[in-house]
């Protein structure tokens, strides 16, 4: 084919697509350029996660009426002018690209009036063509309208997800704006309903509070200012006590320069700094803001800004990890026991309190007088291709590990991996028959979910309900916890955390096929339910996790890929003591 010049319209939705990925993207971009021109109260309006509006409106220094549609240009931008401005980009914009690439996938509305004049100017921008302008009187400063975002671009239209996801993710680009310029007062209203606010009184501490609530909050602590800090280069922010974490990074936030950024080099000196203070496969609560010369970071790397480039990435790294491992020996308490949360007794279970492996025996059990949870019959079943050999268990190592012998040698079986898969099966056949084992809470418990994870659970709440929760809408983002799965109920006090890292495994995952969701559900579910690693096991424990893993569909895996045993042969481990 010949090689020819791209039509405008299709250069722009190309380079529409590298900016405005969803929702979110255009609120991100609205309130940069609201913070730019200098406003101190910025309103954030939505319908329908933003597909239906997303209007921000602010009292900024405003478009003087001859630039407001050359402000639709594309590389049209008020805040560089030369290649030497962006080795010390001061600015949250650059590159000009963002409402051109808004109006080229919505029909974009702006109004807006400098405090230096006495009218104000109206325009109407639809698929990237300007098709009406007029004088309008208004308030200083301006507001832009977006309306039926990718209307015209159905293949993005129909990845969005739905109206709660995309308004959790809008309610996080606006929360972090909050965070890094705690001076401006920020408003969001969803669908006429305020989803948050702050004061703009400066005091960053009440914007966390504003966020987390004032229980987590209370467990964050501020960095400390170090004796010695490297020349150039400041570290603060707030980061958790080692109780509180989370299942995955998603909660460690930084700001460079006041710019909201991903760095997984960053983030890994946090979790380097938490070295030995949390539990396995748990993750740190941080936020985090870096200052530097302009001149040490290159924002100029990515299409929407989100990531950055440091001159010197080790000192940055160096100096994260020692500020929050400073504070952390210096002021982590002693951690306190938690009360326990009240459930229904187990069926037949004693009044003493027993183990957590005993516990979960008992209420497994309790489920088998309306089906069969557990294999009742423990002789093993004739090896399949993909089923293991009959295996007598030799012992533990790092309590994490079973070690077993088989006809065919050694085998190490991940402790974790092997009850996640057992349970999965047992699970997911229960479910198949409609006769998941709910264990109901004498007293219900109230979630109180962050915007982004409340989105998430509204969107699979249908699919919680029918694998053994009981879960109901409590107005706003908060919801009731009436039951949960049986596998789950020895959590007692961590059921609420239990409930946030399952909606956290589950957003973490792809879009997958309706037919895949409740597969994956149950993953998450399992996956939290099952035995960690670090724990010690009986004999019996773990000759009876053998038993059942034997019995498995598909034992040598985990239901999320990873292997549950290795195997060493009598031919390696012969070689390796030079027998052969």
């Amino acid at each position: 084919m010949p090689i020819r010049l791209l039509p405008p319209e299709v250069a722009g939705k190309i380079a529409a697509g590298e900016v405005v990925e969803r929702p979110a993207s255009v609120v991100k971009e609205l309130i940069e350029n609201s913070v730019d021109a200098g406003a101190t109260d910025i309103r954030v309006e939505i319908r329908e996660g933003g597909r239906r509006l997303i209007r921000v409106a602010d009292n900024g220094c405003g478009i003087p009426a001859d630039e407001a549609a050359l402000a639709f240009a594309r590389h049209a931008t008020s805040k560089l002018t030369t290649v030497a401005d962006l080795d010390r980009i001061t600015t949250l914009g650059f590159r000009g690209e963002a409402l051109s690439s808004i109006a080229a996938v919505s029909r974009v509305t702006l109004l807006t009036r400098p405090r230096g004049q006495a009218m104000g100017h109206y325009l109407r921008v639809e698929g990237g063509q300007i098709t009406h302008q007029e004088g309008r009187g208004c308030p200083a400063g301006t507001v832009i309208s977006v309306e039926h975002l990718f209307h015209n671009v159905p293949a993005r239209l129909k990845f969005l997800r739905q109206p709660q996801t995309e308004t959790g993710h809008i309610h996080d680009v606006v929360t972090h704006y909050a965070l890094a310029f705690p001076a401006i007062r920020f408003h969001l209203m969803a669908d006429d309903r305020l989803a948050f606010q702050s004061t703009g009184n400066g005091n960053r501490y009440d914007v966390l509070i504003a966020i987390l609530g004032l229980e987590v909050a209370e467990q964050m602590l501020a960095l400390e200012e170090p004796e010695e800090p490297p020349a150039g280069l400041a570290v603060s922010g707030f980061i958790g006590l080692p109780s509180l974490h989370r299942a995955s990074r998603n909660y460690i936030s930084f700001f460079v320069n006041r710019r909201w950024v991903q760095d997984r080099s960053l983030s890994h000196a946090v979790v380097e700094a938490y070295h030995t203070l949390l539990p396995v496969g748990r993750q740190p609560v941080a936020v985090l803001f870096v200052d530097l010369d302009p001149a040490e970071v290159d924002v100029n790397v990515h299409p929407t800004k989100r990531e950055v480039k440091f001159r010197d990435g080790q000192k940055v790294f160096a100096a994260v990890q020692r500020a929050v491992r400073r504070t952390l020996v210096e002021q982590i308490p002693v951690p306190a026991m938690a009360q326990a949360a009240r459930t229904w007794p187990a069926f037949g279970a004693s009044t003493a309190a027993p183990s957590g492996w005993e516990r979960h025996e008992a209420l497994v059990a309790a489920g088998q007088a309306t089906m069969s949870w557990y294999q009742a019959d423990e002789k093993p079943q004739p090896v399949g291709p993909v089923r293991l050999p009959l295996l007598r268990v030799v012992g533990q190592v790092g309590q994490t590990y079973i070690v077993a012998e088989g006809p065919q040698g050694l085998y190490l079986i991940d402790q974790h991996a092997a009850h996640e898969r057992v349970l999965y099966e047992q699970m997911l056949a229960a479910h198949k028959q409609q006769a998941v084992p709910s264990q109901a809470l004498l007293e219900p418990l109230l979630l109180d979910l962050d915007p982004l994870l409340a989105g998430v659970l509204a969107e699979h709440l249908d699919l919680l309900n029918r694998v053994g929760f009981a879960i109901e809408p409590f107005g706003g983002t908060g919801y009731l916890l009436r039951a949960v799965p049986a596998i789950l109920a020895p959590a007692g006090a961590g059921l609420p955390a239990a409930v946030v890292d399952i909606l956290e495994m589950v957003r973490q995952g792809d879009d997958p096929l309706a037919a895949q969701a409740e597969e994956r559900l149950i993953a998450a579910v399992c996956k939290r339910a099952a035995v960690k690693a670090g724990q010690t096991l009986s004999p019996e424990e773990m000759q009876r996790l053998v038993r059942q893993l034997e019995q498995c569909e598909s034992p040598r895996t985990c239901p999320h890929g990873r292997p549950t045993v290795l195997h060493f042969s009598v031919e390696q481990i012969e070689k390796e003591f030079g027998r052969r």
